[in-house]
């Protein structure tokens, strides 16, 4: 194994901060009356705005390695940031649904603990880390699919921890051949290492520990949690699941391929090309029928996925576009991806029937999720489209034109399934429908605040890709 060398704690204070805010609101939580769990609640966003003003602080600054199991640059900064809001939304879309709830503080623990498993996840050079970072990315998710305690969530949350607890030893064992091949676990050893190592050794190693990061980040063939978990756990927990574990599980996929799979003897632009294209065309089958707008939103990541995982196909090739690409469509699917799913906390809706003559009764919620759909799609001017821009770019440039024309092909399908969702929001409702009301103010604001970002980010995109 690498050594780990001298930490430098200075550079990790987002995620010491992470670290003191689960164990500050577990401790509050127990002297807090349940009547007053709010107390927590504020803790907490004022814990997760500091980190964040902390991340921005460290962005300024230099970068570099923190140890020799962990590094601290762009991405990390990038990951920080990403984490840091989609957490700080959840807890906002939470205030609606769990306020007063006897467990409430124990829920912003996990919510916690899963954020800092994500964000260890992406900045982590080497193997064991990485399985570390792993499993405090997915147990605390466990407990939060299973929050409620009813059928369908414990049904979900079962189903998510065996499916996790597969991917993990998948994941350690990959770890263990690859340190059989390469004689260690830290990625700079690695780099100079499989090259020279069996092909067959190192080929099954690495495709175990794509297995685990696969899991996390929902893509083919490990993504069969997805639908299940997303419509069984509480609204909350699936924006948070479906959205920030995805954050670090694709930014440490890329990370591994750059930093030593692309230089190992196997073809990586292949095999991340193939994941790609399974997980784009397989999510978009599987969406295109959907009633349940939580299981459409559950493929529609699926098929996200695929898109983002070009990043990785591309890492082999002359693609300088790849890396900043990747971590700006990360932003702008977090942004789109929360905004559709405080929709549905808000309006408390499961089918896409529910939604009928949205726009009449609740105009800027209607405008809110038309927003963050079509962002989904990629439809200019909104974020998501720079982001498959310069992932398509970036394919283009590292000569992978047919796995372009193929994201191409299914941008335009999802459409679809898309329009299906947006074009009853301007018909007239039922009766019954009709007499629905919103009565979630914070997912209310979340769904407004994400749409405006998701166009600001669209419109402002030049400067954020210049700083990535």
């Amino acid at each position: 194994m690498s050594g780990m060398g001298e930490m430098n704690l200075a550079a990790l204070l987002p995620e010491m901060i992470l670290a003191l805010a689960a164990v500050g609101a577990l401790l509050l939580g127990s002297w807090t009356p349940r009547e007053r769990q709010w107390i927590v609640r504020l803790f907490v966003a004022v814990a997760l705005l500091s980190g964040l003003a902390a991340t921005l602080l460290a962005a300024a600054g230099a970068s570099g390695p923190t140890s020799g199991v962990h590094t601290v640059d762009t991405a990390t900064h990038a990951v920080r940031a990403a984490v840091l809001v989609g957490t700080l939304a959840t807890v906002l879309l939470a205030a609606d649904t769990f306020a007063d709830h006897p467990r409430e503080s124990e829920f912003y623990v996990l919510l916690l603990l899963g954020a800092l498993g994500t964000v260890a996840l992406a900045g982590a050079t080497d193997l064991l880390v990485l399985a570390v970072a792993y499993l405090l990315a997915s147990i605390p998710l466990y407990a939060l699919v299973g929050f409620a305690k009813d059928g369908p969530g414990t049904e979900a949350a079962l189903k998510f921890y065996l499916l996790g607890a597969l991917s993990g030893i998948l994941l350690l064992t990959g770890a263990a051949l690859l340190l059989g091949a390469g004689g260690t676990t830290g990625y700079a050893g690695l780099a100079g290492a499989l090259p020279g190592a069996p092909r067959a050794l190192v080929a099954a190693g690495v495709v175990a520990v794509l297995a685990g990061l696969l899991f996390k980040a929902g893509g083919v063939p490990l993504h069969f949690w997805v639908p299940d978990v997303t419509q069984g756990a509480p609204v909350p927990v699936a924006a948070f699941v479906t959205t920030v574990p995805k954050i670090g599980a694709l930014v440490a996929l890329y990370r591994l391929g750059d930093q030593v799979l692309a230089k190992a003897p196997l073809d990586w632009a292949l095999l991340a090309g193939l994941l790609a294209a399974a997980s784009m065309t397989l999510g978009n089958l599987g969406a295109f029928f959907q009633t349940d707008a939580r299981r459409l939103l559950a493929y529609s990541t699926v098929s996200q996925v695929g898109y983002l995982l070009m990043a990785a196909a591309a890492v082999g090739g002359r693609a300088g576009l790849a890396e900043p690409g990747l971590l700006f469509y990360l932003g702008a699917y977090l942004a789109a991806n929360l905004g559709a799913f405080a929709v549905v906390c808000a309006l408390r809706a499961r089918t896409l029937e529910e939604h009928t003559g949205l726009f009449r009764r609740h105009p800027w919620l209607a405008l809110s999720l038309v927003v963050c759909l079509l962002s989904l799609v990629g439809t200019p001017p909104t974020a998501v489209f720079v982001g498959k821009l310069a992932l398509f770019t970036a394919a283009l440039d590292a000569g992978l034109g047919r796995l372009m024309v193929l994201a191409a092909a299914n941008t335009v399908a999802s459409l679809f399934y898309y329009l299906r969702w947006i074009l009853p929001l301007f018909r007239a409702s039922a009766p019954a429908e009709a007499a629905k009301t919103a009565s979630a103010p914070w997912s209310t604001g979340v769904a407004i605040t994400a749409a405006v970002a998701s166009l600001g980010m669209g419109i402002v995109a030049g400067p954020v890709l210049s700083l990535l």
